[in-house]
């Protein structure tokens, strides 16, 4: 697939079984069909402000942003979560001086003591730490913009036998955010388009 000309983009599915190692696979594949962007050379690119493929769902969130013309400049912003795949390009792209960019951008993760104290101070909240309803209405303050990347299963006696919720507990922020994605149907469908749009990226570059 890295040698075929006939294919542009590839990504693996992650995660992967416990045995195997994810980033010795990930550098295995050719970094101009790195589609998902998690190659080291374009994960470097990305922290050099020189960006060839942007990790999918950061870049959907930078959409969303630039779509409501949310202007980020000099805004205080909180990141929950430090996955290779979210937290850490997010921050990176965030505080760096492109168009929706160069704020101020504040990484927490499972070891952040206070969260709340971060949390009430953001302008914007991003959430990407896989608990359930994690971020709660007295862990915000009023207006705030919340970004909700969470995917977390709960058992019910649904039909399914589950239901999806994000990190955030949407039903008692809606009234108190000025802007919350919900979940499912919020970011998540513009992972799904971005990945469109690094294939359709990676098409162009191959042709150059």
């Amino acid at each position: 697939m890295n040698n075929d000309k006939n294919i542009h983009g590839i990504l693996l599915q992650l995660p992967l079984p416990k045995h195997l190692d994810s980033n010795d696979f990930l550098s295995k594949i050719n970094p101009m069909k790195d589609v998902d962007g998690f190659h080291p050379e374009n994960s470097g690119l990305l922290f050099q402000g020189k960006p060839r493929f942007i990790p999918c769902t950061p870049l959907g969130c930078v959409k969303i942003l630039e779509y409501y013309k949310i202007n980020i400049k000099s805004k205080y912003i909180v990141v929950i979560g430090r996955s290779n795949i979210v937290g850490k390009p997010i921050t990176s792209l965030l505080s760096q001086p492109f168009e929706i960019g160069n704020a101020t951008v504040t990484l927490c993760h499972s070891h952040t003591t206070n969260l709340s104290d971060y949390t009430k101070l953001a302008d914007i909240i991003i959430a990407a730490v896989g608990k359930p309803n994690l971020i709660k209405k007295d862990m915000v303050k009023d207006g705030c913009i919340i970004l909700d990347i969470g995917i977390n299963r709960i058992n019910d006696h649904s039909d399914k036998g589950y239901h999806i919720v994000g990190d955030v507990d949407f039903s008692s922020l809606v009234e108190k955010a000025s802007y919350i994605t919900p979940v499912p149907g919020g970011v998540g469908p513009m992972t799904i388009s971005m990945l469109m749009h690094n294939t359709i990226l990676a098409a162009e570059l191959s042709i150059k």
